[in-house]
């Protein structure tokens, strides 16, 4: 991933469906949030040919506890055409696992992330949005029946555009209805792959037309640059006396909405999809909000404890290292003797008394959201600076480290969060004598 290699974002998941586009960037610290955003906007700006000036107005920037929320949401279908779908949850896996692959997301957004799908197998299981199975390619085919003179899909030539996840999810439905003639384009050159394991016949360009000229039903799962015009379809189905039906799943559409003119021609677009999508049962869909609601703020709160550890072990190491350096002495003037024993017994009790209570407002404060509070009396009260360790794919230490996600203008909503610092995890006992290290 291109992202990846700059110094203003310490890592990113790019989650890109036919029908959605958002970019997860997380900065090194709060401070690096605008850089972040610029890089992202100047490097989509570099690999499309769009000016930044358009391509910073398509996108929206946000931070704070919003992105799990957002992303949540998402995963668990409730940003859909399709309230409950299906598809995107295995969407949102596929994109970690990319950037993981990449070596692009960062440990906050692996967790993030991995967060999202156990929120959409919760929202699943204890809502009855998972027992209805729907999903926007089988209401798009429904659609697609009820207004088809011949509803037997066994009979029915297929001409599908694109290979991702929307295509492969068509191909499955397709073969559930009982098609079995099913021919595959792809702009990119990844058709002879994409049947190679999902079946189907490949399409070249040079053998399009004639695919189309013959074909009862052409969807568009791609949403490429190259869309098709009215007239493209007109001049490769004359001759022809039987209806089309054009199934338009992209959202950047890869038929220009005038094909619905033409006659003999029947277009359905995710905007007649969202219209035909059933009503879910408004309890159904407040107990999978309200789960959303509760997993996003409980990450929040398990991402502000995990900031504030480095600020605790950063106490702990200080007071060890004075409870050392008179230990030191002690043993300098009595030996390693019962007294000195008596004596470190004392002084390591004393000490894990008195850092106690720092502990706990540590905690409190972090689930305040107020780290630099802490970090401040640290070192205003023992001359102690957080460490704030950097790199392009380790999360920052608390309070500074943001995610950046940026979403197009055509999506819902838009959403980022503030993650946090690497574990500093906190033994049991925090004082343990030197021989037992």
């Amino acid at each position: 991933m291109v992202l990846a290699d700059d110094r203003s974002v310490a890592g990113a998941v790019v989650l890109s469906t036919c029908n959605r586009f958002e970019i997860y960037a997380e900065a090194p610290s709060v401070d690096d949030v605008e850089a972040a955003r610029s890089t992202i906007i100047s490097t989509i700006s570099e690999y499309s040919g769009i000016s930044e000036q358009s391509v910073s107005s398509s996108f929206r920037t946000h931070t704070g506890q919003d992105v799990a929320e957002h992303l949540f949401a998402v995963g668990a279908g409730l940003d859909s055409a399709v309230i409950g779908e299906r598809e995107i949850a295995g969407q949102v896996r596929r994109a970690l696992i990319e950037a993981q692959g990449s070596g692009a997301a960062s440990g906050s957004l692996v967790r993030l992330f991995q967060a999202a799908s156990k929120t959409a197998k919760d929202v699943g299981a204890q809502t009855a949005l998972g027992s209805r199975g729907r999903s926007i390619v089988s209401v798009a085919l429904e659609l697609g029946t009820d207004i088809s003179a011949d509803a037997d899909w066994s009979r029915k030539s297929v001409v599908l555009f694109g290979t991702g996840a929307y295509a492969g999810a068509t191909v499955a439905a397709l073969k559930d209805r009982g098609c079995t003639d099913i021919s595959v384009f792809s702009s990119s050159g990844r058709a002879e792959a994409f049947v190679a394991s999902r079946g189907g016949t490949a399409v070249s360009a040079a053998g399009l037309a004639g695919a189309l000229g013959q074909a009862d039903v052409v969807i568009g799962c791609s949403g490429s640059d190259a869309r098709i015009d009215a007239a493209d379809i007109e001049r490769v189905r004359v001759g022809s006396t039987s209806p089309l039906l054009v199934i338009d799943l992209a959202l950047s559409h890869d038929f220009d909405p005038a094909v619905g003119l033409l006659d003999d021609v029947e277009l359905i677009t995710l905007e007649s999809v969202r219209a035909a999508a059933p009503d879910e049962q408004a309890d159904s869909l407040v107990q999978a909000s309200d789960l959303v609601r509760e997993a996003a703020r409980a990450f929040e709160e398990q991402q502000s404890a995990r900031a504030m550890n480095a600020s605790i072990v950063a106490l702990r190491r200080h007071t060890q290292s004075v409870l050392d350096s008179e230990m030191e002495r002690v043993r300098a003037q009595h030996g390693c003797t019962a007294a000195a024993e008596e004596v470190e017994f004392a002084l390591r009790r004393m000490v894990r008394q008195l850092l106690h209570v720092p502990t706990v407002r540590a905690r409190e404060l972090a689930a305040e959201g107020r780290q630099q509070d802490y970090e401040a009396a640290l070192e205003a009260l023992y001359g102690i600076d957080v460490a704030q360790p950097t790199g392009p794919r380790t999360a920052a230490s608390p309070e500074s480290a943001q995610q950046t996600a940026v979403f197009p203008e055509a999506e819902p909503t838009g959403d980022a969060g503030r993650l946090s610092a690497p574990d500093g995890v906190c033994p049991a006992d925090p004082l343990r004598p030197a021989r037992e290290a």
